[in-house]
């Protein structure tokens, strides 16, 4: 796998920023794969980033950007293997092991073997703290900044740097090992392995700050991976629940903007929808049997998104099967985040009114979450509220830190002017599917 981009034609900061996204998970787990050192594979591999950002602009933009930053940070391992033979007064060979393989040219790097899933099956390895996997899992496989998947998990970055430094060097500590994808092993971490390709979905289409409503491309790499688990793992029901889930969802990425600007699921254009992948999703969603667990969660989910992507329009949604699905993920999960999405459900079939009641109580589970506050505002709006309308838009846009959504939010509150409010929406019809939260509404 390389960069989409041409080299000779892009810049060479696109460029790495590019590898980056679509490199960063194979490049580590084929460096873990060949060394079996977590540690020096992820300090080399930045180092290797780093040094192409200093050197590419002058030098200019190698053949395969995948294939050098692979040879360098390669390199950078062998020469840390042998600061550490040095200083323990061992042989090299000692130091390195049996497993090392030496690393192929560059231009031998697409030949690869993937080895993304066994670095997943590693980060949700049993020994490991359940709130350390995802989170791992996110920035070893995916490159995930610390930063955002502490904004995902609702916790603070030194938390969050505190607990992914804690699962690393529990890695090395123990020699858990890098292995490939055998049955009993994916069996035994299936869940946690469906709930870590879910959280780099929805890290992909939750970005938090910046100008970025949208990563498809790392909502893709999860895509991806789903896709891999489900041809390894296809009768399970959860993958097979994931896997559906996340293809009908992908498969409208091209409508969710336009001119750089949100468009909510009601206002979207379906003939941009990829209507390969939503045929492919919903198959597979149609065969779902009622299921337990995190399995069961998954498929109501995916029943919920199927309901939406066979709608010709949006008139033609069914709200109250929409609603009647969420009531069970509610008692199942017990989520805020999903009485939230309830509620929007609620308003479109019974009316403003009942929506807006459904979400009484939900500030203590999710204080500072924006989006309740901008479900607020479009109800509030639509129910002839418009004090309360006005007032919750200006606190979504006080909690709100991405440019896109604000800009959606101002704009929505500058049109309450008379008559205004009349106009029918879809809500926060946008909002992301639920993610998978305890019942204080934080990410699991």
């Amino acid at each position: 796998m390389t960069s989409t981009s041409d080299p000779s034609s892009t810049s060479p900061d696109q460029v790495l920023a590019e590898t980056y996204r679509a490199d960063w998970g194979r490049l580590l787990s084929a460096l873990v794969a060949r060394t079996r050192r977590l540690d020096l594979a992820e300090d080399a591999l930045s180092e290797a980033f780093a040094r192409a950002g200093a050197r590419w602009p002058a030098a200019g933009v190698p053949a395969n950007p995948g294939g050098w930053l692979y040879t360098t940070a390669s390199r950078l391992i062998i020469g840390g293997l042998r600061a550490e033979a040095i200083r323990g007064r061992k042989a090299l060979l000692l130091a390195i092991g049996p497993q090392w393989v030496p690393p192929p040219s560059a231009d031998g790097f697409d030949e690869l073997e993937d080895e993304r899933l066994a670095l997943i099956l590693l980060c949700c390895h049993p020994a490991l703290h359940p709130e350390a996997r995802s989170p791992l899992a996110l920035r070893l496989v995916i490159g995930t900044s610390t930063a955002e998947i502490a904004r995902i998990f609702l916790v603070s970055p030194a938390t969050m740097a505190a607990r992914i430094t804690r699962a690393k060097k529990k890695i090395v500590a123990a020699g858990i090992p890098l292995s490939q994808p055998v049955d009993d092993e994916l069996r035994a971490r299936l869940s946690d392995v469906c709930r870590t390709i879910y959280l780099a979905f929805t890290a992909g289409y939750t970005p938090g700050q910046g100008s970025d409503l949208l990563r498809i491309d790392l909502a893709g790499e999860a895509v991806a991976l789903a896709a891999v688990l489900h041809h390894l793992v296809p009768e399970s029901p959860q993958v097979r629940a994931l896997y559906g889930l996340l293809v009908i969802q992908h498969a409208r990425r091209d409508a969710r903007l336009r001119d750089g600007r949100l468009v909510t699921l009601a206002d979207q254009d379906r003939s941009q929808w990829h209507r390969d992948e939503l045929h492919a999703g919903l198959s597979v969603v149609a065969d779902l049997p009622p299921a337990g667990g995190y399995a069961e969660e998954l498929r109501l989910q995916a029943l919920i998104a199927a309901e939406h992507a066979s709608a010709p329009t949006a008139a033609d949604t069914n709200w109250e099967a929409i609603v009647v699905l969420y009531a069970h993920l509610e008692t199942l999960t017990g989520s805020p985040v999903v009485r939230l999405n309830r509620a929007v459900a609620v308003a479109e079939a019974r009316g403003p009114a009942d929506g807006l009641a459904m979400l009484n109580g939900l500030e203590e589970t999710l204080p500072n979450n924006h989006r309740l506050h901008a479900v607020r505002a479009d109800l509030a709006r639509r129910a002839d509220h418009i004090d309360l309308a006005r007032t919750s838009y200006a606190r979504a846009l006080a909690l709100c830190t991405n440019e896109v959504e604000r800009d959606h939010l101002a704009a929505r509150l500058d049109a309450l002017h008379p008559g205004a409010h009349r106009t029918r929406a879809a809500c926060w019809s946008s909002v992301p599917p639920p993610a998978d939260r305890d019942r204080r509404g934080r990410l699991r």
